[in-house]
């Protein structure tokens, strides 16, 4: 633990003090929201990232360390372990470096240098290693065995090679040499595979492609193995071989004569049979990793923003999910979100059903006391916006609501089990309405996979995108805090030191007893043992329950604390919470003691000033331009505004409403250079933007926001060879389109991440 704790301190740039109390709160069970809010004292107010990278990294090592072991205890009953192979494997840092050392004696399948030891031909392949002057032939002359199979002396010669091979590839410092090479000198290499060139015309520009490895970005990394992953194209990583072998003959070769030159037959062989393999699978997995961490990363950034947008709040809501020829969907909810009344309008199919739905949507508007109408961007959503606003309902906000993963919901079995007596399409409807009100509360029931917003989220690895997107959710929920008489199973699922059974037992007691009168009685819940309230209760609201500070993000382990802050006072908890000069006059250094400093009096003086405030911000209506509806309706220089829609490493995508997200590459952010879309913008967020080029064929929108001047033409400039821009990205597989680099390598057709991959070129 202690070397472990230096180790991450050393690497975190944190005091050791900080990780050994963070890995104690970890291994007793606590989570990564309650240690970064109600621990500041023991952790030294480490923040999220922080705990979790402390997390994260002791695993790793705890893994290293059972890794460590096993190899250990490999050795001791292969009788191969010596004091000072085990000093080597105890020094070793990471287990790429274990497995080097442990490689020599590791039990394989039968090869080619088995086969030769066998023969005897070991003390043949240690004489021509030492590189003394002579003749090999003579040398070989004497390991001639008609009964072992060595006929001649070539046989004998090519032998002792092969085992010379083998040990150069099982050498733990010739194979740290040749992984640095690798990772600095090698290039991603693909063509196309033969017959494929039609099938795969959307990898078309990787059908000739290099690139160095260390440089190539994620995106690119991840189109590359999916086009080698369907059979489209034949990927290698392979560095400059004379370079490779040079570095090697450095190392082994030490002398210049006959029995030298063995050896470096031997180099040549076993670089190209065994080492070039080895260090290539290597780096493919190296590459890998690294592009899926990249990708991760975006995605859960993404998902963050998504999650933490803006809430509507509680109010009367009327949604539609619209469609032409099958109608709109039309569903009314509480200010709970409660389903009251559902039906189906056809306003874009005739005048006689324009005249039914106007009918319809009056008179649910009236009987409901709807307050705001959300409309899914799908299909027919701007037409059916444009018809909403053509009754100018009187106080009533039109709002389009993103619907990006409301079908996924619709059919799930949350949905089922939500609305079992209503199809999927009413089940949509009401995702959407949710989603006004309370996005987080409503896409927490969606795998976070399907609500649009990453960059080959199919293609990383599925373990680690999992935990980082459950981490994700986790801290929006628990900053956001949740209402514990309202929530759905799947937002408390996601508290602090809940889970989906303890969850599940809240929701039954709470309608076996009705709503929860104070935070103490969650302890009633069965399996609600004292770890999870302690956890949990911090981030559960209770709104106008006999305790005022149950609606905050006090910690009933700090009730006490604050009573005596109102006695203190010389008023009651409730005049200290309405009167802000009472609190401004709080001393807070006497209420420091051992278990309570400065960061936690803090946070409850905050908490006391704005009570179970929500950090999310306020929400503003939102609107796009009129009159511009289609793709068609665009033209070059029109400035608009928009919504951001997903955030990639190369640009943000922008909703404009024409059914089809444009790009921002990164270039046309801003007049500054800007390295990473995150530091300007955010999911959800809203922007002007100018439209720079338009591909109506293709349905692609290259837009910018730049503050320059406009473009001068009034005219979509299609370019039909190689067109800028690109399509909306989907879950799996976003699509694009864009310039070709310096090389003549424009990237493929049909995968937006692909095809922008070299834009960055034509702006440098």
């Amino acid at each position: 633990m202690s070397n472990h704790s230096k180790i991450i301190a050393a690497e975190l740039g944190v005091a050791e003090k900080q990780i050994l109390a963070t890995i104690e709160l970890l291994d007793e069970g606590a989570t990564v929201p309650f240690i970064s809010r109600y621990r500041k004292e023991m952790t030294g107010s480490l923040d999220e990232v922080q705990v979790a990278g402390i997390r994260d990294r002791f695993q790793q090592l705890r893994d290293l360390d059972k890794r460590r072991e096993a190899i250990l205890k490999a050795l001791t009953a292969l009788g191969k372990l010596t004091p000072e192979l085990e000093v080597q494997i105890n020094a070793a840092a990471t287990i790429t470096e274990i497995e080097d050392i442990y490689l020599p004696y590791k039990p394989k399948r039968k090869t080619r240098a088995s086969e030769a030891r066998k023969k005897g031909l070991e003390p043949l392949a240690l004489r021509l290693l030492e590189q003394a002057a002579g003749d090999p032939e003579q040398e070989g002359q004497s390991f001639l065995n008609e009964e072992l199979g060595v006929h001649t002396v070539e046989e004998a010669l090519a032998g002792a090679r092969d085992i010379i091979a083998e040990m150069i590839n099982e050498n733990a410092e010739a194979r740290t040499i040749m992984r640095n090479y690798y990772q600095q000198q090698a290039k991603f290499k693909s063509v196309v595979v033969a017959g494929k060139e039609e099938g795969g015309v959307k990898y078309k520009d990787y059908f000739n492609w290099d690139e160095p490895v260390k440089s190539t970005p994620s995106h690119r990394v991840l189109a590359m193995r999916r086009g080698e992953n369907e059979s489209v194209l034949k990927l290698e990583l392979v560095p400059a071989e004379d370079g490779a072998i040079a570095l090697l003959e450095r190392q082994f070769v030490k002398a210049a004569n006959a029995n030298a030159k063995q050896v470096e037959l031997a180099i040549q062989d076993g670089y190209k049979r065994l080492l070039a393999p080895s260090m290539e699978n290597e780096l493919r997995g190296f590459s890998k990793e690294k592009a899926d961490e990249e990708a991760i990363r975006v995605f859960a950034e993404n998902a963050r923003q998504l999650l933490l947008a803006a809430p509507m709040g509680q109010k009367n809501v009327l949604a539609i999910d619209p469609g032409f020829r099958t109608g709109c969907k039309v569903v009314c909810l509480d200010k709970q979100g409660k389903l009251l009344e559902n039906t189906t309008i056809f306003p874009h199919t005739g005048q006689g059903n324009i005249r039914n739905a106007t009918e319809s949507i009056q008179k649910l508007v009236a009987k409901h006391e709807i307050e705001a109408i959300a409309i899914g961007n799908g299909t027919a959503g701007r037409e059916t916006e444009l018809f909403i606003r053509s009754l100018a309902l009187p106080e009533v906000a039109v709002v389009m609501v993103n619907e990006n993963g409301a079908s996924i919901y619709s059919a799930s079995e949350v949905a089922r089990e939500e609305f079992p007596d209503h199809d999927i399409t009413v089940r949509g409807a009401v995702s959407i309405g949710r989603r006004l009100m309370d996005p987080l509360a409503e896409l927490v029931k969606i795998d976070p996979k399907s609500i649009g917003v990453g960059q080959y989220q199919h293609d990383v690895d599925q373990n680690k995108l999992q935990a980082a997107l459950d981490d994700t959710v986790m801290s929006c929920v628990n900053a956001v805090g949740v209402e514990l008489n309202t929530a759905s199973k799947q937002v408390l699922a996601y508290v602090s030191g809940l889970g989906p059974q303890l969850a599940q037992n809240i929701i039954n007691y709470r309608n076996e007893n009705g709503a929860f009168k104070n935070r103490e009685s969650l302890k009633k819940v069965p399996r609600l043992g004292d770890k999870a309230f302690e956890q949990a209760a911090g981030f559960l609201r209770i709104r106008n329950g006999a305790e005022l500070l149950d609606a905050s993000g006090v910690h009933p382990e700090r009730y006490a604390l604050i009573h005596k802050m109102a006695t203190d006072s010389g008023c009651s908890v409730e005049e200290l919470l309405k009167d802000v000069q009472k609190q401004k006059q709080i001393k807070l250094q006497q209420y420091v003691s051992d278990q309570v400093g400065l960061p936690t009096l803090n946070d409850i003086m905050n908490e006391l000033a704005k009570p179970g405030r929500d950090p999310r911000e306020q929400f503003e209506v939102f609107s796009f331009t009129d009159g511009v509806n289609e793709i068609a309706d665009l033209k070059v220089g029109m400035k608009l505004p928009g919504i951001v829609t997903n955030i990639t490493n190369f640009g943000a995508f922008v909703d404009i409403g024409v059914h089809q997200d444009g790009l921002v590459h990164t270039s046309q952010m801003s007049d500054k250079f800007i390295a990473n879309p995150n530091d300007l913008v955010k999911v959800h967020q809203k922007v002007e933007v100018t439209v720079m080029e338009v591909d109506v064929e293709r349905k692609r929108i290259s837009l910018s926001m730049k503050k320059g001047p406009s473009p001068k033409s009034d005219k979509p400039k299609v370019k039909q060879a190689r067109p800028k821009h690109v399509s909306k990205p989907g879950p799996s597989r976003p699509t694009a389109k864009k310039h070709e680099p310096r090389k003549e390598k424009a990237l493929p057709e049909g995968d937006l991440q692909m095809k922008l991959a070299a834009l960055k070129d034509k702006f440098k």
